[in-house]
C-alpha cells in the first residue's frame, strides 16, 4: 500500500511548484503534451469520470489509476474536476520522472528522458525497470537498438492496441532526437 504521507508531501511540492511557476517545474519538456494527447486525446473533460481502459483497469483524468485524494486505486463511480486531474497528473509525473532518473545509469538527453518518463507513466516504473529496453540503455547499447524496444510495448491483454502503436512511435522518435 502506498504511503499517504509521501503523497501528501508530493502533492504539496507539486502545488507549490505549480503556483510559483505557473507550470509543472522540474518535469521533462513536452511530457504533458504527450500525456495529454495519448491519455485524453487533448480533451481531459471527457475523462473526469472513472472508466475502464482497454485492459479493464479503472482510470480517470490523465490516465491516473490511483485516487490520491482518497488514498486508494480509482474505482467505478469516481469523479474529479479538471484541476484535480492536473494535480494528480503532476504528482504522478514528478514521481515517474524521479523513478526514471534513478533507474538510468548512463547519460541521456532531455528528449530521451521525456520519452522514458512517458513510457513509465503508461506501463509503470516496475515494467520499465525490468525491461530489455532499460537493460540495453544502461549497458551502453547503440541508441537505435534501445529505441527499437519501444516497439515491443504495443500490447494490452495480448492484443495490439493501435493507440499504443502510435504512442510508442512518438516516444521512439523523441528518444532518437
Amino acid at each position: 500500500m502506498k504511503n499517504t504521507t509521501v503523497y501528501i508531501l508530493i502533492a504539496a511540492a507539486a502545488l507549490l511548484l505549480l503556483s510559483s511557476t505557473g507550470g509543472a517545474a522540474g518535469l521533462p519538456a513536452g511530457l504533458f503534451a504527450l500525456i495529454n494527447e495519448y491519455e485524453t486525446s487533448n480533451n481531459v473533460s471527457r475523462y473526469l469520470t472513472a472508466y475502464q481502459d482497454t485492459g479493464g483497469v479503472w482510470t480517470i483524468g490523465y490516465g491516473s489509476i490511483y485516487n490520491y485524494d482518497a488514498n486508494r486505486r480509482v474505482q467505478d463511480g469516481d469523479k474529479i474536476d479538471a484541476d484535480t486531474a492536473y494535480k494528480w497528473y503532476t504528482i504522478e509525473a514528478i514521481e515517474k520522472t524521479q523513478q526514471v532518473k534513478d533507474m538510468v545509469h548512463v547519460p541521456i538527453n532531455g528528449n530521451q528522458l521525456t520519452a522514458l518518463v512517458d513510457l513509465a507513466y503508461n506501463i509503470g516504473d516496475t515494467a520499465l525497470r525490468d525491461s530489455t529496453l532499460m537493460q540495453l540503455l544502461n549497458s551502453g547499447a547503440p541508441k537505435q537498438q534501445v529505441a527499437d524496444q519501444f516497439d515491443r510495448w504495443i500490447y494490452d491483454n495480448g492484443k495490439v492496441q493501435p493507440g499504443l502503436v502510435t504512442r510508442r512511435a512518438a516516444e521512439k522518435e523523441l528518444f532518437l532526437s
